[in-house]
Order: C-alpha cells, then sequence, then structure tokens
C-alpha cells in the first residue's frame, strides 16, 4: 500500500506541476507576445479615432465644452462590423447605431426609476444583448458596448437630490444621436471611390446567420452567470457601479472561446485595466482644454482598434482611461484617484466572475 501511495504520487505530482507550469507559461507569452496581424487595422482605426475626437472638439470650439465629452459615446458604432468590406459595413453601421441609442433611451429610463430600475436594466441588457450577439454571430467586439452605453448613459442622466438629472436626457441623447450619425459618415466615406461601390455585397442574413445554437446558448448562459452574480457585488460595493462589473465580466465570456482563452483574457482585462488606470491618473491631472482632451480621446481610440486584435492587455491600457476620462468628465469626478481605485476593484471582481461563468459552462460547437 505504502509503495502503491508512493508511486501514485511520484507519478501524478509531476504531471500536475507541469500542468501548472504550462498554463502558467502560456499566460506570460501571451503578455509578452503579439499576436498575428489581421489585416489592414488603420482605415477601421482611423475612422473610430475621428469618430471619437470630431465631435468633442467641434462642440468644444462652438461654446459647449460642458457637455462635449458626451458625444463621446457615438464612436462606438465604427467598431462593430470591422471584417466587413465597405459597402456591407455601409448597410450594417446604422443598425448597430439604432441598438447603441436603444441603450442610450433605456439607460436614461432607467435613471428615472432610480437604483433598483438601473440594477435590472444592467441584468436585462447584458443577457439579451448577449442572447442576440450569440444569435446573429455577431463577433467582436460582442455585445459590451451595449451594457457599457446603457450602464455609462443610466450614470450621466441619473437623478440627484432634489429631483435634479445631472444631465438632461434629451440632451444626452440628442448627442448620442448626433454623433451615431457622424460615425456611420465615416463608415460610408470610402464608399467615395468607385473601387469600393464595385465590390458585391453578400446579403446580412449571409453575413450575420441567425441560428440559435450551442454557442448562442452558451454565451447566454455565461452572460446570465455574469449579470446575475455582477449585479449582485454592485448592490454590496456600490450600485452606480453595476455596469463596469459586469463589462468586465462580459468582456471575458461575450465572445465564442473556450475556457483556457476565456482564463487568458480575463487575467489581460485585469492586467490592462490596472496600467490603464495609472495612465489615466497621468492624463487627468494634465490640465487639458476640453478640445485638446478630444484629441487625446481621439488618439487612445485609434492606437486601441489598432492593437485589440493583437494584445488584448496592450488595449486595454488604453480603453481604460479613455473611458474613466469620459466618466470623469460626465460626472464631474475628474482627475480622481477614488474613481481609479474603485474601476480597478470592478475589474478584478468582474473579471473573476466572468472567468469562473467561463469555467463553468462549457463552450460546445455546434
Amino acid at each position: 500500500m505504502r509503495c502503491g501511495i508512493r508511486i501514485w504520487r511520484s507519478s501524478s505530482s509531476p504531471t500536475l506541476r507541469a500542468r501548472v507550469r504550462a498554463e502558467a507559461a502560456h499566460v506570460a507569452r501571451s503578455l509578452t507576445t503579439f499576436g498575428p496581424a489581421r489585416g489592414r487595422r488603420w482605415p477601421l482605426a482611423l475612422q473610430a479615432g475621428l469618430a471619437m475626437a470630431v465631435p468633442i472638439v467641434v462642440l468644444a470650439a462652438s461654446g459647449h465644452a460642458s457637455i462635449a465629452l458626451l458625444a463621446a459615446t457615438g464612436a462606438f458604432t465604427v467598431i462593430y462590423g470591422g471584417w466587413l468590406r465597405p459597402r456591407e459595413r455601409a448597410r450594417f453601421a446604422p443598425l448597430v447605431a439604432l441598438a447603441l441609442a436603444t441603450c442610450a433611451a433605456a439607460g436614461t429610463l432607467a435613471a428615472a426609476g432610480g437604483t433598483i430600475a438601473a440594477l435590472i436594466g444592467v441584468l436585462v441588457v447584458t443577457i439579451l444583448s448577449a442572447a442576440v450577439a450569440g444569435w446573429i454571430s455577431l463577433g467582436p467586439p460582442g455585445p459590451v458596448f451595449f451594457v457599457l452605453v446603457f450602464g455609462l448613459s443610466a450614470q450621466v442622466t441619473s437623478v440627484h437630490a432634489g429631483g435634479q438629472r445631472a444631465v438632461d436626457p434629451w440632451v444626452y441623447l440628442a448627442l448620442v444621436a448626433a454623433s451615431s450619425v457622424f460615425a456611420c459618415l465615416l463608415v460610408v466615406a470610402p464608399l467615395a471611390l468607385p473601387r469600393y461601390r464595385r465590390e458585391p455585397v453578400r446579403p446580412l442574413r449571409e453575413l450575420f446567420p441567425r441560428r440559435w445554437g450551442a454557442i448562442a446558448r452558451t454565451l447566454t448562459v455565461r452572460a446570465a452567470i455574469v449579470g446575475v452574480v455582477g449585479v449582485a457585488a454592485a448592490a454590496v460595493l456600490d450600485p452606480e457601479r453595476s455596469y463596469w462589473i459586469v463589462c468586465a465580466g462580459i468582456a471575458v465570456v461575450g465572445l465564442p472561446v473556450g475556457r483556457r482563452d476565456a482564463a487568458v483574457r480575463g487575467i489581460h482585462r485585469t492586467v490592462g485595466t490596472v496600467v490603464g488606470a495609472a495612465a489615466y491618473l497621468a492624463l487627468a491631472f494634465l490640465p487639458l482644454p476640453v478640445w485638446a482632451l478630444g484629441l487625446v480621446l481621439g488618439g487612445l481610440q485609434f492606437v486601441i482598434e489598432l492593437v485589440v486584435v493583437r494584445h488584448y492587455a496592450l488595449a486595454l491600457v488604453f480603453i481604460t482611461p479613455l473611458v474613466l476620462l469620459i466618466i470623469g468628465a460626465a460626472t464631474g469626478d475628474s482627475a480622481s484617484l477614488p474613481l481609479a481605485l474603485e474601476r480597478v476593484v470592478d475589474t478584478l471582481v468582474g473579471a473573476a466572475v466572468g472567468t469562473v461563468a467561463a469555467l463553468a459552462v462549457r463552450l460546445r460547437a455546434d
């Protein structure tokens, strides 16, 4: 018996240690190396950067600096469907803009209903957007920005003491709509060249086949776990931060990836956010006018689109200050160390929840 026990230990322990070392080495390599290039990214990056910067700069230059940064939301329209041909993107972008505007409108309505309505809204939007993303095979960046826009809209238009809104919801929604239209115009701009107008166009049904299969079910169940646990955690920590916690989890599970890739993605999310929070503090304390801040945000968005498909953690280093600068300016909490620390904690919680959800629900191919 003793001999058998010694043999079992000697044969299994090295295997376990070897697996742990192999996984640690895999994570280390993913953090220190770039993935393969996936075609030209700079046209999409340029459109995204312009969609972010131009509305802010124009509003600031025209004397509306106090609301200029609220126009940044429309830029998220550009980053969907980056793998499509120009004519196909021109047909798809308005649908994305409509979906994001709907999330923004829902967020403003939830803000009027108070904290409970906002928490329920985050949960519903999380599950619904993940289900739709899986059903139509949306692709990257998945449902995360729909949840982000809902939560951000609810926060910036929330009702303060005395019944006053932080930002007028009609003004906010008008800015979202206008910036989304501008983003769509940027997507359409390449069609000014005849060679793009002559390209064949595949039907949207072919590009985004609707199928409620195993992948869609897996994404929905994972998102439901992230939504329920994330909202519950936010109710304990701070209800206003629920969407950030959930977004961190959805970023891990919102794409059809296996358990190993999801775990690595969670680690990238955490590392990138910690470094990005430090970058936010460095930028937030600079005495930049709003128009200059718009240029900085546009530059950040440009870099994000260049690197996000090759190194997720590095992309988060730029995504984190971009979103925190928008939140800080919109809520009057700019240059805030507590804000940065809160977002790091939220990301740690959300990424952990997303990783657990991915490990608990195995991805099954159709």
